[in-house]
């Protein structure tokens, strides 16, 4: 709820902001939407990998996903009063893409609000997953829904790229960081699991974590009740 009051308030925090605020919010609240998009995207395909994280890890990479999409959402609200406060698009255009046309500047602001609406909704049916969590049709369903953020990504990426005025280096070299992490995260998920294993002990190497992982403890419980005699076993008391 609480993040839902700020997001309603950012349009009236930029249009009664100064002309420097909103000058600064026009170069910068794109880039910053499309960055934490992108941190989120990136945390949603790590997150849920059981055997890189154990339990505790991916509660907080689970934590860092959500943060990260609402202030997608939040720079993204940003970006879009902006940009219609210093008279750069139309309302039109923001609420439905590709209104200005589909070649040009117009097909590419059609591209920004494409991903615009992608996102509010993939975040709302995010914010709503436990009403989606049963039966598992209506589970599988959430998920494909959920996935609607990798082309938000797509299309807002395009659209930071080429819309407007050409992007200063520092914007294209968080661009190009932002591709290469998503690219990254893509390719880990799709990694086979020997070498997701490899490359988990080389993380617990590096970082002197001493916590078994999820899928430690889990074959160590297959060994023993693979052992003689487990089910005549009895605790102590």
């Amino acid at each position: 709820m609480a993040s839902a009051v700020v997001l309603l308030l950012i349009p009236v925090v930029v249009l009664v902001g100064g002309s420097q605020f909103q000058e600064f919010l026009n170069f910068g609240a794109g880039v910053l939407s499309l960055v934490s998009l992108s941190c989120s995207v990136i945390w949603g395909l790590v997150a849920q990998d059981r055997v890189l994280l154990n339990t505790r890890q991916r509660i907080i990479g689970q934590a860092v996903h959500r943060t990260t999409a609402v202030g997608s959402i939040a720079f993204l609200l940003l970006h879009i009063t902006t940009k219609i406060a210093l008279d750069h698009t139309q309302l039109i255009a923001a609420l439905i893409p590709f209104s200005l046309g589909v070649t040009g500047s117009g097909g590419l602001i059609g591209l920004g609000s494409l991903a615009g609406l992608l996102m509010v909704f993939v975040g709302v049916t995010g914010a709503l997953r436990s009403n989606f969590a049963t039966p598992a049709p209506v589970a599988a369903r959430w998920r494909a829904m959920h996935m609607l953020a990798y082309p938000a990504w797509c299309a807002a990426l395009v659209h930071g790229l080429y819309a407007g005025r050409q992007a200063k280096p520092i914007f294209v070299i968080l661009y190009g960081l932002s591709l290469l992490g998503v690219m990254a995260g893509l390719a880990l998920r799709a990694a086979p699991r020997p070498v997701k294993r490899r490359l988990a002990d080389r993380l617990v190497g590096l970082f002197g974590g001493a916590e078994a992982s999820d899928l430690d403890r889990l074959e160590a419980s297959r060994s023993r009740r693979n052992e003689p005699g487990f089910d005549n076993r009895r605790e102590p008391r």
